[in-house]
């Protein structure tokens, strides 16, 4: 890798986080001896999926799954033939549950993304078996620019985790919900109960636009 891969990253190629920042983590990436994921392929596919115009909701992560075969790009998804166990995900089904009735199975979240859910990571990548292990390479700052760069209208945003909290927009018109993270360790500690997932439909439909479809069709 010699730089990050732009060309599918749409209007958010523009930002001044690829300039500066990105080519300092992509070589920090290239000397870490150790498999990285998600692969390089996915590692932009939230911000590919989902563009700014489309973006109504921001679900914020905090880095992507360390175990192989787990990560596919997009915060809290995972590929429907994974087969390993769901953890936060799993969680996050069983408040959806809880919340709207809603049985989901489809672990792949790609289809949240097409509804302009933009499902993204505080850290874009990781090394395997080290959770947070590439939390402090800069990352943080093209999560502050994204949301920046979505301050033009509006916006849900559910930040699941007190590290998600510290991104939170200081906007009065924009939702946001900021909760326990879901993951085993501390969903009983509020992630359970917040109905979140009702809430930002309630707030879309109050300003004329469509709620999203958390069922999952696949």
């Amino acid at each position: 890798m010699t730089g990050f891969d732009l060309s599918r990253l749409g209007a958010w190629a523009d930002l001044p986080f690829w300039q500066n920042e990105g080519a300092q983590i992509a070589a920090a990436i290239d000397a870490d001896p150790r498999p990285i994921l998600p692969p390089p392929s996915a590692m932009f596919a939230a911000l590919e999926r989902t563009q700014p115009d489309a973006t109504t909701v921001v679900i914020l992560g905090q880095d992507p799954y360390h175990t192989p075969g787990k990560a596919d790009g997009l915060a809290f998804s995972i590929p429907q033939d994974f087969g390993g166990r769901l953890d936060s995900l799993g969680n996050i089904f069983k408040e959806l549950q809880t919340d709207l009735h809603v049985s989901r199975e489809q672990t792949d979240l790609s289809d949240w993304a097409d509804q302009g859910v933009l499902l993204l990571n505080t850290a874009l990548s990781v090394p395997q078996g080290k959770a947070g292990g590439h939390a402090r390479l800069g990352w943080d700052r093209l999560t502050r620019q994204v949301i920046a760069r979505l301050g033009d209208r509006p916006r849900a945003y559910l930040l699941w985790g007190a590290h998600a909290h510290g991104f939170a927009p200081d906007r009065p018109a924009d939702l946001v919900i900021q909760t326990a993270h879901p993951s085993p360790l501390s969903a009983r500690r509020g992630f359970f109960g917040a109905r979140p997932f009702s809430t930002v439909n309630a707030w879309l439909t109050q300003r004329g636009q469509a709620p999203i479809d958390w069922a999952g069709t696949k």
